[in-house]
């Protein structure tokens, strides 16, 4: 079973033309019978295709050369060689295409079934073409083009319309299976998260996509935890939603310390809209610290929750309706278009998440 892999590398080369031929017929009663050598095949193009039932990017990691077929020579009597078969590349919905060297995006796939990354080499002409009134036996012919090669980074950016932000514990995972049919683990222990989850929920007829993010803690800019290793998956939400244990010693801080390492990851990600959901309502002292938590942000939406008793529950729902808006999302819409319009569970990686960077 693959490990979540969200980033990685690979090489890829479309294929070489084939060269075209140097022939001349020969047959017998038909003396001086001309040129006559064919073509030389095109060689094959490298197509990433968008695969709906690919999660993870694992299996790019297990192969990490893709080569197109090169094109095959032509040969006499105008035989032309046959064109190179081209390589297909399954990525996952969401695939970014970047320059492994540089990190400059290439191409983001987001929407699109097919893409033709790297064209195969133009096969050369035969002999036959160049034959003129005044040069009737040309004892030449074309080479085929070259291909193309490239080392690029292929990145998986989670394509969801709300992302769940907050300390380990804070009641993500325990928010994202009441609302939708994901069944993540929940434990008393920080980081049972470890990798993200998605979970779709529908709400008169809105169809919203839920992602769940691991805990971030302070200093996770600095690597400090897990880091923020997978905070780009949130890069393409609508909206963030602030989950702060009320129970939590650190209640009135929390948005301010998740926001700093936000803006260290990612100023942009503060421009988003948001709620803030102050969770485990149920826990003693907690409504007294919601009020607190009102107090200090009151420019702010904060709704308090208790998943046990549902308590909010209903508010969170049309906090998140009206995050996204009437109109559709285009992260959502293409998200449908890649289900067939139905995703109604979490993505099951069942493994450990393995941080693999680009090699230069």
């Amino acid at each position: 079973m693959f490990g979540f892999s969200d980033e990685t590398y690979i090489d890829v080369a479309s294929g070489n033309g084939g060269n075209g031929c140097v022939s001349f017929r020969r047959e017998k009663y038909i003396p001086k019978g001309g040129p006559d050598g064919g073509d030389g095949g095109r060689g094959g193009d490298v197509i990433f295709v968008v695969r709906n039932n690919l999660r993870t990017l694992g299996h790019l990691k297990m192969v990490r050369t893709y080569r197109a077929e090169n094109g095959r020579n032509g040969s006499g009597a105008k035989c032309y060689g046959r064109d190179g078969d081209n390589i297909e590349i399954p990525v996952p919905p969401g695939t970014v295409i970047k320059n492994a060297e540089t990190g400059e995006i290439i191409k983001d796939l987001t929407g699109i079934d097919r893409w033709t990354f790297l064209t195969g080499g133009r096969g050369g002409q035969g002999n036959f073409h160049f034959k003129t009134s005044t040069r009737q036996a040309p004892r030449f012919a074309q080479t085929g083009e070259k291909g193309s090669e490239m080392r690029i980074g292929v990145e998986l950016l989670v394509i969801a319309d709300i992302g769940f932000v907050g300390f380990p514990n804070a009641g993500k995972s325990s928010l994202l299976n009441m609302l939708t049919n994901a069944r993540t683990k929940v434990a008393g222990y920080p980081f049972t998260t470890k990798i993200p989850q998605l979970g779709m929920f529908r709400y008169d007829e809105h169809d919203i996509v839920l992602a769940d993010i691991p805990g971030l803690i302070e200093g996770a800019s600095e690597g400090a935890g897990m880091g923020i290793k997978f905070l780009r998956h949130i890069s393409r939400t609508t909206g963030l939603a602030f989950l702060i244990d009320l129970s939590d010693d650190r209640y009135l801080d929390a948005y301010e310390i998740l926001c700093k390492e936000l803006e260290a990851f990612e100023p942009s990600l503060l421009e988003k809209k948001q709620v803030i959901i102050g969770t485990k309502l149920d826990e003693s002292g907690a409504p007294e610290h919601l009020k607190e938590l009102q107090a200090k942000y009151p420019d702010k939406e904060i709704i308090g929750l208790c998943v046990y008793y549902e308590q909010g529950v209903e508010e969170v729902k049309r906090a998140f309706i009206k995050m996204v808006g009437d109109a559709e999302n285009p992260a959502l819409q293409a998200l449908k278009d890649s289900t067939g319009g139905g995703f109604s569970s979490s993505i099951d990686y069942d493994a450990e998440y393995a941080e693999e960077p680009f090699e230069q």
